[in-house]
Formats: structure tokens, C-alpha cells, sequence
């Protein structure tokens, strides 16, 4: 099996309590997002790049409120992560 396979079985036998953690996980990450790009100013760069930092957060946090299904919520929940992890990266490192 894939990491991903593996992963999101684990995701979806312990459901309610891995959604909650994700909640609170990538929300955590999504401010540190939004931090790190608001500390570089707050020109229309920065603000598209917190919009779709913003985006992804609420839709992962919205997927879970709604229930949708399962495989969509892990989906947004890894994209949001990603997201979060790579606009730390560019905005500590690369801008």
C-alpha cells in the first residue's frame, strides 16, 4: 500500500477524532501562513497570497463541518497543509 492509502485508512477508522485534530492542526499552520506573509508587507502579493492561504483553510475546516465525505475532507485537508508549509517556505526563505 501507498503512504497515502495507508494514511487515509487510518484517517477514516479513527474519523472523529483525526478530523478534530486536523482542525485544529491546519488551522495552527494556516496562521503561521498568514503571518509569515503579512510580515513582509501588505501589498496585492501579500494579499492574494493570504487570500488563498485564508481559502484553503476554510475550505478543509468547512468540508469537516459539512460532512462531507471522507476522502474529500483528508483531500482538502493535505492540500491545505501543503499550502500552509510551502507559503512558509517562500515567504521565510525565498521573498
Amino acid at each position: 500500500m501507498t503512504l497515502y492509502q495507508t494514511t487515509f485508512e487510518n484517517f477514516n477508522k479513527n474519523y472523529m477524532g483525526s478530523a478534530a485534530m486536523a482542525v485544529i492542526g491546519q488551522s495552527c499552520l494556516g496562521g503561521a501562513a498568514a503571518m509569515y506573509i503579512l510580515s513582509h508587507g501588505t501589498s496585492i502579493g501579500q494579499m492574494i497570497q493570504l487570500g488563498i492561504i485564508v481559502l484553503a483553510c476554510v475550505f478543509a475546516n468547512t468540508s469537516i463541518l459539512a460532512q462531507m465525505k471522507h476522502k474529500v475532507v483528508f483531500n482538502l485537508i493535505i492540500l491545505s497543509a501543503l499550502l500552509s508549509v510551502l507559503l512558509i517556505f517562500l515567504n521565510s526563505f525565498v521573498l
